[in-house]
């Protein structure tokens, strides 16, 4: 009776069709988000020689059935990878990933900031309040020469430089 259990045991171990087929989807979707990338971010991913050429030769391709087929290649090639590449991977790519919302988050944070100080009369007290490191004359000089160009309705591209300059404090307190 007990022998019958132990095969039980056995045969719940192993995957059902339907759950290594997901596994191979992820893995493939996986080896798309990979040649997403551009070749920087490539070279930081931690990948064999294989999976990297296969990649780049994705990113060289143009046709669409070529494109199919090597991203079928490059999901082959990860599923004989062990866990822990994948795992790496999978990180890397992640990294990647929330650098770039980072990235936006504070690109759209420095926007509103130039935004405020263009119609709002206190923004600058608050910025400066959150920036003491600003030089609040430049400053200043920036935000008159921006609001006469939106008087004007020129575009002399003083708001692009209040951008830059609220964008260069910005980096130099991280």
């Amino acid at each position: 009776m007990t022998e019958n259990f132990e095969e039980f045991d056995d045969l719940s171990d192993e995957k059902s069709k339907s759950q290594i087929k997901r596994e191979m989807d992820a893995l493939q979707d996986l080896g798309k988000r990979l040649t997403q990338l551009n070749s920087e971010q490539l070279d930081q991913v931690p990948m064999p020689d294989t999976l990297d050429n296969a990649v780049r030769e994705h990113q060289r391709l143009k046709k669409g059935e070529a494109l199919r087929r090597q991203l079928q290649f490059i999901g082959r090639i990860m599923r004989n990878l062990d866990d822990e590449e994948v795992d790496a991977i999978s990180h890397a790519i992640n990294a990647f990933d929330a650098s770039q919302v980072e990235h936006t988050q504070r690109f759209h944070q420095i926007e509103s900031w130039r935004d405020r100080l263009l119609t709002d009369k206190t923004a600058l007290t608050d910025y400066l309040e959150q920036h003491p490191e600003a030089d609040v004359q430049h400053l200043r000089q920036l935000i008159r020469n921006a609001q006469k160009d939106q008087a004007q309705q020129k575009n002399l591209g003083s708001s692009r430089k209040l951008f830059k300059y609220l964008r260069e404090v910005a980096e130099a307190t991280d």
